[in-house]
């Protein structure tokens, strides 16, 4: 499929220069413009290249680390399948792990409990 990295850099061009700041807290998870990237990097879907992300921890209100959610499930050490608030289970891709602007968060879906947050946080760190 072809990606179509003019129309997502004038998205980012848009994304950059906002100047609005979203109140995050860790365990949320928000709508996040991901963008179109390179090879298997995790991309956004649709026209606006978005894509519910996990906040795992804030450095400040600008920077955050987030690791990307799917609704595709794999008996796979680096997906992780989670069931947020709302019942519907996903995966959190660990081996997608970013650091990323805040404003590239759009809204806040729900967040995720603290076990299942703390054996995400785990993962993480037997993965690194």
């Amino acid at each position: 499929m072809a990606k179509n990295f003019n129309l997502w850099n004038e998205n980012k061009k848009r994304i950059h220069y906002s100047e609005l700041i979203k109140p995050y807290q860790e365990r949320d998870i928000w709508w996040c413009w991901l963008g179109i990237n390179v090879g298997f990097e995790e991309d956004g879907s649709g026209v606006d290249a978005e894509r519910p992300v996990l906040i795992l921890k804030g450095f400040s209100s600008q920077l955050c680390l987030i690791v990307p959610l799917s609704t595709v499930i794999k008996k796979n050490p680096y997906y992780l399948s989670v069931k947020p608030l709302d019942g519907k289970e996903v995966s959190v891709i660990i081996s997608q792990l970013r650091l990323i602007d805040t404003r590239r968060l759009i809204n806040k879906s729900t967040y995720l409990d603290k076990k299942q947050f703390d054996v995400i946080k785990q993962a993480i760190k037997d993965y690194l």
